[in-house]
């Protein structure tokens, strides 16, 4: 890999965060010099694992950063961001009806909270009603408001009674960036940044907009049948802007992980809350807190978020007892990057496959 491909640095792609977020990737110019906490030899066997991530895959560039000790230690890019220029993501009631923030949506048999929503309990559909594919019908239609996207699914029917059943669910993000608007009275995208992306030092973090030129913005790819890379399908998600809406770099992604584990962002009660499983109404946990996925692995409790759509793949964890977390964004869809993100997680805080 030479020099001009390994100087591109982080990407961006989703992967969700403080409850409502969802982040792409841009890439940014120069590697961070925030180095010192991460050994050479750590260093190296990152690298290392994720060039043989990225030859098995065929993957045209990678934005990966490491946070150690609560504070943002290590970040490099790795290939390309563009093939084809060389280019080196008010108090709110969570247990209120959702109406009561966000009108335009009609009531159902059931209520739905905000809880529900978080914890993909709301019984809202994925992008498909049939459940067949992971396409959205209107990724290439552009919306003006939070208010017009709920138009897509709005008037479907509840897959399931709220509460009782685990489903995930985009969608239920967009109602949930309409139950934010309600409740703040402001705009989703203004609310965010004025108190997530601001106070956590995001400065590269913004809604995406497939129409403004952004400037480092990577370039989204997709192998065929055939194995051949080609460009991504087109993707305009104003539909979906709590839900994947978003664009970042692995740089901004780990400042939100350090604002995050050191209480920058939300009271610790608050983050305690977010971080535990909800439980369907049979009392049986989801293994998926508000926002976020939870596990024990590796001997350590993690909190994580894997995403993709076209052209993307990205992965998140924080590992709070250790105050330590890993962002992975790569530009192609289809690829694993949660297992990416557990081959660094462990090399970086020496964690064995095996839990005791």
């Amino acid at each position: 890999m030479n020099r001009t491909a390994r100087s591109a640095r982080a990407s961006l792609f989703q992967t969700q965060i403080y409850c409502l977020l969802a982040l792409f990737l841009s890439c940014a110019s120069a590697a961070t010099a925030q180095q010192k906490s991460l050994s050479a030899e750590k260093r190296v066997a990152i690298e290392k694992t994720v060039s043989t991530f990225m030859s098995a895959n065929t993957v045209p560039g990678i934005g990966v950063a490491v946070v150690l000790e609560g504070e943002p230690a290590w970040s490099a890019g790795f290939g390309m961001s563009d093939l084809e220029d060389s280019a080196p993501a008010t108090s709110l009631d969570l247990d209120a009806p959702v109406q009561k923030y966000c009108p335009a949506f009609p009531q159902k048999e059931w209520p739905i909270t905000a809880r529900e929503l978080l914890g993909h309990l709301g019984g809202i559909r994925h992008y498909h009603s049939d459940g067949k594919g992971d396409i959205p019908e209107d990724s290439a239609r552009h919306f003006a408001s939070m208010e017009e996207s709920l138009q897509i699914f709005a008037n479907d029917s509840l897959v399931a009674e709220p509460g009782t059943k685990f489903h995930y669910s985009t969608y239920g993000y967009t109602l949930l960036g309409c139950v934010l608007e309600g409740a703040a009275s402001e705009k989703y995208v203004e609310f965010v940044r004025d108190n997530v992306f601001r106070p956590a030092g995001m400065a590269q973090t913004q809604a995406d907009d497939f129409f403004s030129v952004i400037p480092h913005r990577t370039r989204w790819y997709h192998k065929d049948k055939s194995a051949i890379v080609r460009n991504a399908g087109v993707l305009d998600s104003s539909y979906k802007i709590p839900g994947g809406g978003l664009i970042s770099s692995a740089d901004d992604m780990a400042q939100f992980e350090a604002a995050i584990l050191a209480d920058k962002l939300i009271k610790r009660p608050t983050r305690d809350l977010m971080w535990t499983s909800l439980k369907t109404a049979d009392a049986k946990p989801t293994g998926y807190a508000l926002g976020w996925g939870v596990a024990d692995k590796f001997g350590v409790h993690i909190l994580a978020h894997t995403g993709g759509q076209q052209g993307t793949s990205t992965a998140f964890a924080v590992v709070p007892d250790r105050r330590a977390g890993v962002v992975v964004l790569a530009n192609m869809d289809n690829v694993d990057s949660g297992s990416l993100a557990d081959q660094i997680l462990k090399l970086v805080l020496d964690l064995k496959d095996k839990t005791p």
